[in-house]
C-alpha cells in the first residue's frame, strides 16, 4: 500500500523512534523512502549582535548533512536504499516545507516525530508534526517520543 515514505529527521531520539518504524513498514511492503531535512531560517531579535549570518547557516547545512548521513547508514544497514535531500525553509514554515516535498516526491505516507509537547512550550516551539498533520493530503503517522 505504501511505497513512497517520506521520513523528515532532525537528530532527535524521537526522529530517530520515526525512521525505525519507517524501516518496519519499508521492509514489509519493499517501499521506497526519502529522508529529509530541513534547514531552518534564523530571525535575529537585535540588531545589536554580530553574527557571522553565512556562517551559521553553513553549519546548520553541515549540521543537516550529517543527520541526513546518519539516518541513510541507519537503512542501509536495514537493508533499505534511502533517498537524502537537505531542504531549505527560506521564509516558509517548516511543515509546509516537509508537506511540499511529499507531493514534490509523491509520498504515499509520511512519517514524522511527535515531541508531544503541549501548553506553553508548544506555544513557544510550536509543532512541525501538528503543522504536517494539518496541512498535508499525504496519510501521516506520527511517532511520540519515549
Amino acid at each position: 500500500m505504501y511505497q513512497h515514505i517520506l521520513i523528515p529527521v532532525d537528530g532527535s531520539p524521537t526522529s530517530d523512534r520515526a525512521l525505525q518504524e519507517a524501516l518496519r513498514f519499508a521492509q514489509q511492503k519493499n517501499a521506497q523512502l526519502e529522508l529529509v531535512y530541513v534547514v531552518e531560517n534564523i530571525y535575529l531579535l537585535s540588531d545589536e549582535l554580530y553574527i557571522n549570518y553565512a556562517e551559521l547557516l553553513e553549519t546548520m547545512r553541515s549540521s543537516g548533512e550529517k543527520i541526513l548521513a546518519q539516518a541513510q547508514s541507519v537503512a542501509q544497514k536495514a537493508g533499505i536504499t534511502a533517498e537524502v535531500k537537505l531542504l531549505e525553509a527560506g521564509s516558509e514554515r517548516i511543515a509546509n516545507v516537509i508537506v511540499a516535498e511529499a507531493v514534490h516526491w509523491s509520498a504515499d505516507l509520511i512519517v514524522i516525530g511527535t515531541h508531544g509537547r503541549s501548553g506553553f512550550s508548544r506555544l513557544l516551539m510550536g509543532s512541525v508534526a501538528e503543522g504536517v498533520v494539518r496541512t498535508a493530503q499525504t496519510p501521516v503517522l506520527l511517532i511520540r517520543s519515549t
